[in-house]
């Protein structure tokens, strides 16, 4: 009753077209704006931040670049870790040699990077898709990973092989280092991912997002349509890696402080962002906000709920926090194979047409 569009008339194509075809989405998006920005920065603590604010957002703009290539373009990839590493180093180099140079274009550097190792490591999807592209990018998960421990450069010849992030400011407001403050950082971080997110979502419904889909559903048909196989694949690779390595850098700089090639990039990354698009939702951009938002929260609330409420060992519980996260994953592929984001989309059918049967 209160979620229909009747009335609601559409008298343009562009109208037809919006990311937002009802007002009641618009409202609500406005509104999700408004507390997010106006809101939350005054009840925000160290821990709120660093333990799910900042994850989850840094996760979902890592997640939405994942989504471009495997969800829009159907390349699977195993080396969202790697990238991530790319960004991380590419924002360390930057920010030690050239100290005065603007973190946010500091930011956009480390996303050209990553794009342009992304988009080499992309070359055999031209030849090789599926299975053993999957294996291609996993071997450039575990090259770059090597390459990060065993070239002295990119760590500055430091003696223990970690980098870590001098302070940064950003129009005066110091936003990375120890002393930067928990709103500062979230804001900044909630503005690139939310200025990052809107791009992404008319990227996909442009001419580049269909070219995706259509080499995604059947290539051979796209490439007779006259859609450029290679140019079209290279691009998504460019363009998703752009993404994860300005999520590697966030990460790097903003959340973290330090980091470590072989702990902090590692294969487990990779594994993790590819779980959050398959329980999010594969070829969706809320779907990226709802898996990274399942994975990172549901640990914290498995934690809290078996050492605080049910008195269970650390260790212990972190090993059932790996059971049932496992169960949990196995079981929204099973009840809904299109994630998250489809089950939203089932409510918002139904809200629709409530209180009547359909």
């Amino acid at each position: 009753m209160f979620y229909r569009e009747v009335g609601q008339l559409k008298t343009s194509y562009q109208s037809d077209q919006a990311v937002f075809t009802i007002a009641q989405d618009r409202w609500s998006f406005l509104v999700l704006l408004i507390v997010a920005f106006g809101v939350v920065p005054f009840f925000i603590n160290d821990y709120f931040a660093n333990a799910v604010l900042l994850p989850f957002l840094i996760y979902a703009l890592a997640a939405i670049g994942l989504n471009i290539l495997t969800g829009y373009c159907g390349q699977l990839s195993l080396g969202t870790g790697a990238f991530l590493g790319v960004g991380a180093y590419a924002a360390y180099k930057m920010t030690t040699a050239f100290p005065e140079l603007n973190f946010i274009i500091v930011l956009f550097v480390s996303g050209a990077v990553t794009a342009a190792v992304g988009m080499f490591f992309g070359l055999p999807s031209l030849r090789i898709k599926g299975f053993y592209l999957a294996v291609a990018t996993l071997a450039a998960q575990f090259f770059i990973v090597w390459l990060f421990y065993k070239v002295p450069w990119f760590f500055n010849y430091n003696a223990t092989g970690q980098i870590s992030m001098p302070p940064r400011e950003v129009f005066g407001i110091l936003i990375t280092g120890p002393k930067a403050q928990p709103w500062a950082t979230y804001l900044f971080t909630l503005s690139v991912v939310l200025v990052f997110a809107v791009f992404a979502k008319n990227l996909v419904r442009c001419r580049s997002g269909r070219a995706w889909m259509a080499i995604r559903d059947m290539d051979i048909a796209a490439e007779i349509i006259g859609i450029r196989p290679l140019q079209t694949k290279l691009l998504a690779f460019g363009i998703s890696s752009f993404y994860v390595g300005v999520a590697g850098a966030l990460m790097f700089a903003v959340w973290l402080g330090a980091a470590e090639a072989g702990e902090t990039f590692g294969i487990d990354q990779s594994f993790l962002v590819l779980f959050m698009i398959i329980i999010g939702g594969l070829g969706s951009i809320m779907g990226s906000f709802l898996g990274a938002g399942f994975m990172v929260l549901m640990p914290i609330l498995l934690k809290q709920s078996m050492v605080d409420g049910l008195g269970l060992a650390a260790v212990t519980a972190k090993h059932m926090e790996f059971i049932i996260m496992g169960v949990l994953i196995v079981f929204f592929l099973i009840v809904e194979p299109h994630g998250l984001a489809r089950l939203w989309q089932i409510v918002k059918e139904k809200l629709r047409l409530w209180p009547f049967p359909h």
